[in-house]
């Protein structure tokens, strides 16, 4: 519905539906994904996006027969219904950590270079200690991840840090070093002194752009003297498929001590090499929103991850 000139007359003040319903269609710019989205019938959130339209006096949308478009005032008030309903989100969300904290929903991101290790144990954790909670569990690279704790799409991160990221809290959890895997025959396999300086020479296996183990795996290579156009002639979107490149005699790569028993303790075709000390390390942390309202829980929850992590092979954080 084109709203057209309506004076001086006084805008009314919209509902929580109202902007609900309207912020999802600006997402979406389309009404059927739109109700899908948000569990609401088409025709109620049609009505409610053309209630907020009249209310406020102003057209938000422009409807055509293909697509659904946002109007320059939509665009604005667009903007403006998503901090409301961000702000509503979290005085729900403080009123709920006050009345019964461990329960309802948690949505933990993690990165996919720790998910597979890590995993049975935060999932027994859970578990045990806090039943009343809700776990989900979204398994996304770093940026996605960090998107996703902005908006508020997800409540706590698992994954490596530094992020250095304002407005996001990191609470450490343990470090553990990398070790070289390699073929089963390749001259460092088996050594446990293996100095930084041989990764300069050594045909270098990664993972894709966009994961941070390759980017700490650069790094590494760098502060050992690996040139910066160093080729690195293969990449993998996983780490099992990294490991089968070693397998296959392509190349080594750094695998986290975590990742070693689920990916390589089977295979007759790879083998360890040890760095010697200090040997190359990543640290793994939790991450929330810089004073949320959960933030005691999500503290309570980083010690309990420290002392559950004990019998794996890491170190604590100081």
């Amino acid at each position: 519905m084109a709203v057209g000139n309506t004076g001086n007359r006084a805008a009314k003040q919209p509902t929580l539906a109202q902007l609900r319903a309207f912020a999802a269609v600006a997402e979406h710019l389309h009404f059927r994904d739109a109700a899908a989205a948000i569990g609401m019938s088409q025709p109620a959130l049609s009505g409610a996006v053309s209630a907020l339209e009249d209310g406020l006096g102003v057209q938000l949308l422009e409807r055509t027969t293909r697509k659904v478009l946002l109007s320059p005032a939509g665009e604005r008030i667009a903007a403006r219904a998503r901090l409301v309903l961000d702000a509503v989100g979290g005085l729900m969300e403080e009123a709920e950590a006050v009345r019964a904290p461990f329960t309802g929903v948690l949505r933990l991101g993690v990165i996919p270079t720790v998910a597979p290790y890590l995993l049975p144990t935060v999932l027994g954790l859970f578990h045990r200690r806090w039943p009343g909670m809700d776990l989900q569990v979204h398994e996304e690279q770093t940026a996605s991840l960090l998107d996703g704790l902005a908006a508020g799409r997800l409540d706590l991160l698992l994954l490596a840090v530094p992020l250095g990221v304002p407005g996001v809290t990191e609470l450490a959890l343990f470090d553990e070093d990398f070790v070289l895997l390699v073929p089963r025959e390749h001259p460092l396999a088996g050594r446990k002194d293996i100095p930084r300086e041989e990764l300069r020479g050594l045909q270098l296996l990664l993972l894709d752009e966009g994961h941070c183990l390759r980017d700490q795996a650069l790094d590494v290579c760098r502060e050992a003297g690996r040139g910066e156009g160093a080729d690195v002639t293969t990449t993998a979107a996983g780490l099992s498929t990294l490991v089968q490149l070693v397998a296959g005699g392509l190349g080594v790569t750094l695998l986290p001590r975590t990742a070693l028993r689920l990916e390589a303790s089977r295979n007759e075709h790879l083998a360890t090499g040890y760095f010697a000390e200090p040997a190359p390390s990543r640290r793994i942390a939790l991450a929330m929103r810089t004073g949320t309202a959960r933030q005691e829980e999500f503290r309570a929850v980083a010690a309990a991850l420290r002392e559950a992590v004990r019998p794996l092979p890491v170190w604590q954080t100081d």
